[in-house]
């Protein structure tokens, strides 16, 4: 969640994540903090490249949980979660990271130490996940299905 506050305040996102107004936003950012616009030996030079890389970070990361997003990507989200089952997941702070039998792995953001704990004492650990993480917490996509041959 941090991490997501901290990108909406870096592109003065309020609540709901509007692709053409990220666009202009991003566009501008990178314009004001685009490394080549300072000298070598300049002090900002070296702020520039870690600002215009965390712009970039911070923009790729926003559409990816925007609204627009997951209902571009809902349907193949949907079988995902219905279909497949869970090869490997791992819980660090508040982020919870799935990977599917499918090859698609996923992040949920605001997953707390109990319902983690939930999840490792349930008897069907997939079920518990579609009953309380899947359509609870904020998503993203963070590694494509594996494609058939």
């Amino acid at each position: 969640m941090k991490l997501i506050n901290e990108y909406k305040k870096l592109f003065n996102v309020e609540k709901n994540i509007d692709l053409k107004e990220l666009k202009v936003t991003y566009r501008t950012l990178v314009k004001e903090w685009h490394p080549d616009k300072f000298q070598a030996n300049d002090q900002l030079a070296q702020e520039a490249e870690l600002k215009s890389r965390q712009i970039i970070d911070g923009y790729h990361f926003l559409v990816s949980i925007s609204e627009e997003t997951k209902l571009a990507n809902l349907e193949e989200y949907n079988k995902t979660i219905t279909e497949c089952g869970i090869t490997d997941f791992e819980h660090k702070g508040l982020v919870f990271k799935i990977s599917f039998t499918d090859g698609s792995s996923y992040e949920y953001y605001g997953v707390n130490k109990n319902v983690f704990n939930k999840l490792l004492n349930s008897d069907n650990q997939l079920r518990f996940a579609r009953r309380n993480i899947f359509n609870t917490f904020t998503y993203r996509k963070t590694k494509k299905a594996l494609q058939e041959v």
